[in-house]
């Protein structure tokens, strides 16, 4: 169920009717739009009477969600999410995010040789793995705190924001504590737990898309980490297993279209995992850009070929650069802008 308040509603209204859903036995989710507020309505298992919500001061009207994923759906927020940074950047909205750093954080002076140069580059998210989730347990599985902690100095040094995975609950913490962005792998993209977790907690999380997960599976994932009241959520399309042999994975950018059209959350594209080839990953990123996406999120290493993972789809730096360059000629075209951090804005001037 969705309560619709009156442009002109109050604060003190939206609170009464907030009060008085969780006197139901539900929980209330308000979701201020640019127009008017929206509660979404969660934990019943039938209809909800409508006639005494309706008769509350301040309220519209009251409608059925029909979808499974209710938070996540256009039904309850028309407008699209925009997840803003205390440095100034945001995910969502007319301006691109872009992600940008090594798979895994190897050591300092690796990453802060990264660090530098992709945010000369424009970047204003820095990405690395502390814990990494592997196929084999004899791989490299990160760095683990010492990782988190030379990510914080990144963003010390630099201005980027933190983005990282947290692998498990034990994990989510410590994640939480050090980095700006929580990332959940397409291995968890269904870790129930993990989610609900990561819902309790007032910090955006970025959900990959699961190797198989359908469109609607997909929001799924991110209605359990907003069923728990955090609300910034961001979607990424990191490339599903098909016949296909010429890829890692395939890029699934009709996906990009499709979720726009459903849910008002900000989609990423991946497409260094979408592809696992560096010479396919700045052609994907400019069809990702013109598809739709709210920014990119790519591998870039200073020394891929002895990277301790990943490093066939790691970008050269110099390749960076030139990935930003093109999306920044493509993102008007789509009615968007590149929006390049401050060590960028140095870098031209110098």
């Amino acid at each position: 169920m969705l309560v619709v308040m009156k442009a002109q509603a109050t604060a003190e209204e939206i609170q009464a009717v907030c009060d008085h859903i969780v006197q139901l036995g539900f929980r209330p989710h308000p979701l201020p739009g640019a127009q008017r507020t929206a509660i979404g309505i969660t934990g019943n298992q039938g209809e909800v009477n409508r006639g005494n919500l309706e008769s509350l001061s301040g309220v519209a009207e009251v409608i059925r969600v029909s979808k499974a994923y209710k938070l996540a759906s256009r039904d309850v927020r028309e407008e699209d999410t925009v997840i803003r940074f205390s440095n100034g950047a945001s995910i969502g909205g007319r301006d691109l995010a872009v992600i940008a750093g090594p798979c895994s954080i190897e050591s300092r002076e690796q990453a802060f040789a990264i660090a530098e140069q992709v945010a000369a580059a424009g970047a204003q998210f820095f990405r690395g793995g502390a814990y990494k989730p592997r196929t084999s347990p004899y791989a490299f599985q990160g760095l683990g705190l010492e990782g988190l902690k030379i990510l914080s100095e990144v963003r010390e040094k630099f201005g980027m924001r933190i983005v990282t995975e947290a692998l498990d609950t034990e994990t989510l913490d410590l994640v939480a504590e050090w980095a700006d962005v929580i990332q959940i792998g397409a291995r968890n993209m269904q870790n129930f737990s993990l989610l609900r977790k990561a819902g309790r907690l007032r910090k955006p999380v970025l959900i990959k898309r699961g190797m198989s997960a359908t469109l609607e599976e997909f929001l799924m994932a991110a209605e359990y980490v907003m069923s728990e009241g955090n609300y910034e959520v961001i979607l990424c399309e990191r490339g599903v297993r098909t016949f296909s042999d010429h890829a890692r994975n395939t890029l699934d950018l009709s996906i990009v279209p499709a979720l726009k059209h459903v849910s008002h959350l900000p989609i990423l594209v991946d497409p260094s995992h979408g592809t696992g080839r560096r010479d396919s990953v700045l052609p994907m990123a400019r069809a990702g850009i013109a598809a739709g996406a709210d920014g990119l999120i790519v591998e870039v290493h200073n020394h891929p070929e002895v990277a301790v993972s990943d490093g066939p789809q790691s970008l050269y730096p110099a390749q960076f650069a030139t990935m930003m360059n093109e999306i920044e000629q493509i993102a008007p075209i789509v009615g968007r802008n590149l929006a390049r951090g401050v060590a960028a804005s140095v870098a031209v001037k110098e």
